[in-house]
């Protein structure tokens, strides 16, 4: 139903004052898309903050700043990059399309024929995606289920002995002590550039067979 500016606000504003008299201000929630300096200074940085609601979500939420917790949470470097993929052999592209959404489109465009004649393409999607299309391996998993192929897959490199040695660190005795639903005890674990693999074991791991 078409209505006036001033209508628009005056809704707006009975939907709110309710939450608030309600003392329900965590029900509002704010998204916004890229950025404006109205939409960021007052609406994004201000509004939600006086109001009272924890709930507000930016572009970069699910954009720049998600991709950057990656390298940030497990390298140490919050910060966007990209991939050597002049020199892959083996891609896997989980969860995502290069060919058609990241920061190097046209570079992935140009490299990805080349990983095909040199090496392997899997890609872990439910979608058919267009890097799907042109992939040697597709796992068409389950919406939902990624972290479930995730702790499969890091079970079977654990039980198996196939980790990086040089990268991960080992058993200081030489042997692997990762078996199905066994508890390690982290003091025989000497790690180098991970953190906390065998609590992760235990916590989570031990019991995630494919």
């Amino acid at each position: 139903v078409p209505m006036s500016w001033d209508e628009a606000l005056d809704t707006l504003t009975d939907k709110m004052m309710e939450l608030r008299k309600n003392n329900e201000p965590e029900k509002l929630m704010y998204m916004r898309g890229r950025y404006s300096p109205t939409s960021t200074d007052l609406l994004y940085g201000t509004l939600p903050k006086i109001f009272g609601t924890p709930n507000y979500y930016s572009h970069s939420a699910i954009c720049a700043e998600a991709e950057k917790m990656g390298p940030g949470y497990t390298q140490g470097f919050f910060g966007c990059r990209d991939y050597d993929l002049a020199k892959t052999k083996c891609l896997v592209v989980w969860g995502c399309d290069p060919l058609s959404s990241n920061r190097q489109v046209p570079n992935a465009i140009a490299k990805f024929s080349d990983i095909l004649d040199r090496g392997t393409v899997i890609a872990v999607d439910p979608r058919m995606s267009a890097s799907v299309a042109k992939a040697n391996e597709w796992l068409p998993i389950k919406p939902g289920e990624d972290g479930a192929l995730a702790a499969g897959i890091a079970h079977v490199l654990l039980t198996e002995g196939l980790w990086s040695k040089e990268f991960v660190g080992s058993f200081k005795d030489g042997k692997n002590l990762f078996k199905t639903g066994a508890t390690v005890d982290e003091t025989a674990f000497a790690e180098k550039q991970t953190h906390g693999i065998v609590k992760f074991w235990n916590i989570e791991l031990k019991d995630r067979t494919p």
